[in-house]
């Protein structure tokens, strides 16, 4: 039986901190453009920023459909299922916005986020979700499943990029700079990564300018 949440706390918060990965779902306006559903990992690039505001890095890959239908509409759902002990799954659904590399939040939200070298994976922004509806779910059908290690494929491939070959990277990629569906997805040039002296241990969100 399907549960509604007011925040994100206690042992929902408990729940959505533990699991190893979780899923992002996004679309266009156009309703013959392309649903989006990603999977998101990588242990300590997600944070509950508050008890309706979380947050997740997100990195160089070869799309930015994601960041292309947050910049038009905002909509978002984030899913997270246990695949180990009781069956549970849980849904945010909310608006978006991609927090880029040059916005003023950039050294606040990155303190959230301890446990991640930005330089190691192409850190191209970070998503910040404010969350509309909160529900869980049974999950009775989400099989077993046994986690090992985080794959470390992804640092390798880019800690060897800096700013420069990276953006070089995002021009080469057909769906980064625009969507599948024609729409503006990360903006180039990419503007260069902040030295970790500029990320401030303990940042508020709220001590953050919104964005304008």
């Amino acid at each position: 039986m399907g549960k509604s949440y007011e925040r994100i706390d206690g042992r929902l918060r408990s729940f959505i901190e533990a699991q190893h990965i979780f899923f992002t779902a996004t679309a266009p306006l156009d309703g013959d453009g392309t649903v989006n559903l990603s999977p998101k990992g990588l242990t300590g690039s997600f944070a509950v920023i508050d008890e309706r505001t979380v947050a997740y890095l997100d990195f160089a890959g070869s799309n930015a459909e994601t960041i292309a239908h947050l910049r038009e509409n905002g909509r978002i759902t984030l899913m997270w299922c246990a695949f180990d002990g009781p069956p549970n799954i849980v849904r945010v659904h909310g608006r978006g916005v991609p927090v880029f590399r040059d916005d003023p939040r950039w050294a606040g939200l990155l303190a959230h986020f301890p446990a991640i070298d930005p330089t190691l994976h192409g850190l191209r922004a970070v998503i910040v979700v404010t969350a509309e509806k909160i529900r869980d779910t049974c999950g009775y059908a989400v099989p077993f499943m046994t986690y090992d290690e985080d794959r470390s494929l992804h640092a390798s491939r880019f800690a060897r990029e800096d700013d420069e070959s990276l953006d070089a990277y995002f021009r080469k990629k057909e769906h980064v700079a625009t969507s599948i569906d024609g729409l503006p997805g990360l903006p180039l040039p990419l503007p260069p990564l902040p030295s970790s002296a500029a990320r401030p241990q303990g940042a508020s969100l709220a001590a953050v300018p919104p964005e304008g």
